[in-house]
């Protein structure tokens, strides 16, 4: 469908508000900034980060990886994820990802293997030629090429400076309503704020760990098959990896768990040895959106566009939503059309 170019005539600009400068409302915005709107951010926090799910993610842009547990809506999203970033920031790594078990843990590989496509095989002499801090470590792996990670963190930062350059305002500190906002469009990216919206909605908490090692080094996200949940370390810059995560289903965004600790620290122990003796730098809590079907949903209500529950896929599902945002925003048939599905 072709959008309406009548916001670029002079004079004629579109006003749109957004709620939320988390990677979902910053996504948006930069899309909407490259099609000339004009776009202002809110957020109640003081400053970038502080109270986004998506300053704890993982940042893998992994979509074949996500077969394992996702829908194949996830996958047909996630492949335009590493374009959109590369277009948008800098320090994309397409190196792509590995998957690896403990040889207790086996089976779960093949099965693995058997939910998720566009991968290859690897033998031990493979690993050590890809990883060589895992060489002769473990007898099989899966390698998905066509994968990339990035820093959420700095993806924030660049996301936020690449919207200012553009025009646009981010405007922290600022508890908004939407239906108060005067703009010709209002974008409603709230996340787990918005269960007046979406009352079924609930929090997937999430605990991760940064640790610092300077005897370890890995060029792509390493994921470790385990019988509960999935279990990765990601690289980061400064000799650190990000550690992550539990899935457990409830919404209270306290400290990390004792079970937890001892359980993330245990599998990147037997992943190597070394890291008994990294540092740990950080740890983090944070709570997911789902909804019941753990699948995100876009509808309308008046001039507010909603779009919330991006769960555990907020990186690689927010490009393929942020472009569809636009075009609802800039097409007044699509965007009425749209109406409340959740």
């Amino acid at each position: 469908m072709g959008l309406s170019t009548t916001f670029i005539r002079p004079g004629n600009t579109m006003n749109v508000a957004i709620i939320g400068a988390g990677v979902m409302g910053l996504s948006c915005a930069c899309e909407l900034v490259d099609r000339g709107v004009s776009v202002t951010v809110y957020d109640q926090s003081s400053r970038l980060g502080q109270s986004a799910c998506s300053w704890f993610a993982g940042g893998m842009l992994a979509p074949w990886c996500e077969q394992e547990r996702a829908e194949p809506a996830v996958l047909q999203m996630g492949l335009q994820a590493i374009d959109w970033w590369q277009k948008h920031t800098r320090g994309v790594h397409k190196n792509g990802s590995l998957v690896i078990s403990l040889q207790r843990d086996r089976r779960d590989l093949k099965h693995f293997a058997e939910l998720t496509q566009n991968h290859r095989w690897l033998d031990h002499e493979e690993i050590g030629e890809l990883e060589p801090d895992l060489s002769g470590r473990f007898e099989k792996g899966l390698y998905f090429a066509d994968e990339a990670h990035l820093d959420p963190r700095d993806a924030l930062l660049q996301l936020s400076v690449y919207l200012e350059t553009r025009g646009g305002a981010i405007r922290f500190g600022e508890s908004v309503q939407a239906e108060d906002l005067q703009a010709d469009r209002i974008l409603d990216c709230r996340g787990l704020l918005a269960r007046d919206r979406l009352p079924q909605m609930r929090g997937v908490k999430g605990e991760m760990i940064i640790l610092e090692s300077r005897e370890i080094h890995f060029g792509r996200p390493i994921r470790l098959v385990h019988p509960r949940y999935p279990i990765y370390i990601v690289p980061r810059e400064d000799n650190r990896f990000m550690l992550g995560a539990t899935m457990i289903e409830n919404d209270k965004r306290s400290r990390i768990s004792t079970r937890s600790m001892l359980e993330l620290l245990s599998v990147v122990y037997a992943l190597h040895p070394a890291f008994g003796e990294s540092e740990i730098v950080e740890t983090g809590v944070d709570l997911r959106p789902a909804l019941p079907n753990n699948l995100p949903v876009m509808f309308t209500e008046k001039n507010i566009l909603v779009i919330n529950g991006l769960f555990r896929h907020g990186f690689l599902l927010s490009p393929a939503l942020a472009m569809q945002a636009a075009q609802a925003v800039l097409d007044e048939q699509k965007f009425l059309q749209m109406g409340r599905c959740a």
